[in-house]
């Protein structure tokens, strides 16, 4: 039986699915999930080095026959309730560092706010946020 994930897996599982739904994991999304890694107080006791390998593992869920689901399930279980809405921050994060989203990336947001039970007001606030820090000047 494969071993449950630590939150900090789960975490960037989230991050990476968000990043892999458009079959186009851009430069600027990696870098997102390596900046969120490395500074978020979330992450202290996790080794960044293991970042490539809990990303590969991630891809490799997603990869078999119901693997989205497989993902949702795994990161349900290792989650703590108090992060369940930091969970759906780092994937709004992911999903809006190349500047647009794309419908797959929007569904897939939908299927984590459902999945994880983040309360619509406050997926709503979270979207509101991260689209007031992406904003540029033209």
């Amino acid at each position: 039986m494969p071993q449950p994930l630590s939150p900090e897996e789960a975490l960037i599982y989230i991050m990476v699915t968000m990043s892999a739904v458009d079959r186009d994991m851009s430069d600027s999304e990696l870098e997102k999930i390596g900046h969120i890694v490395r500074k978020m107080p979330v992450f202290d006791n996790y080794n960044a080095a293991n970042l490539i390998q809990t990303s590969k593992a991630c891809g490799a869920s997603l990869r078999r026959e119901n693997g989205l689901q497989e993902v949702l399930d795994k990161v349900r279980e290792a989650l703590p309730p108090h992060l369940v809405e930091t969970a759906y921050a780092f994937a709004v994060e992911t999903a809006a560092a190349d500047g647009s989203l794309q419908k797959e990336e929007l569904r897939l947001l939908q299927i984590f706010r459902v999945g994880l039970g983040v309360d619509r007001l406050i997926a709503t606030a979270i979207e509101r946020g991260a689209h007031a820090r992406h904003a540029i000047l033209n």
